[in-house]
């Protein structure tokens, strides 16, 4: 990736396409949930690069807004998180989609974590369309120790890491 910044708008945009709220009344997302239980919830950690972002936030779907959760650069920690993986060291913005697997199981049973994966695929491939409309790549990586996810962002009991997708400009 390019050092380059992504501007506002642009993650505005990648935030609103994983998790977006389509629905006049509210009720529906830009990506299908079982039975609308929305396990999903997406996170920006952004880089250097972006000195009024720079950090970890949650996105609230309902206000389409962004929660500051912590201060200062983490992409070095999540990259060791994620075996070393350079990409999302040098990504300017990743994004961090977890799910909760019991908020769609208490419905679906067994069946609950697998659509769980598949509605943290939908968000996924969302993003992907709008970066190539936006001019971004990315690439959706999940080799990481969940564990250690967990421990350095402070996620909630039962929050599961799923994907990590850094974007950016490519490179020159």
């Amino acid at each position: 990736y390019s050092r380059r910044p992504l501007d506002l708008h642009m993650i505005s945009q990648l935030l609103w396409s994983a998790q977006g709220i389509t629905g006049a009344a509210g009720e529906k997302r830009a990506a299908p949930s079982a039975g609308m239980t929305y396990p999903l919830k997406v996170y920006v950690l952004a880089g250097s690069q972006h000195d009024e972002l720079q950090g970890f936030y949650l996105y609230h779907p309902s206000g389409h807004k962004l929660e500051k959760l912590m201060s200062g650069d983490l992409r070095k920690e999540l990259s060791k998180a994620a075996l070393g993986q350079d990409v999302i060291k040098n990504a300017p913005v990743n994004f961090l989609i977890t799910g909760t697997y019991e908020r769609t199981s208490r419905r679906y049973k067994s069946h609950g974590k697998k659509y769980v994966h598949m509605e943290a695929g939908h968000a996924a491939q969302n993003m992907y369309l709008q970066c190539e409309s936006l001019g971004l790549g990315t690439v959706v990586v999940g080799a990481f120790y969940a564990e250690d996810i967990n421990e350095q962002l402070g996620l909630a009991s039962g929050e599961q890491p799923l994907y990590i997708l850094p974007v950016g400009f490519p490179a020159d």
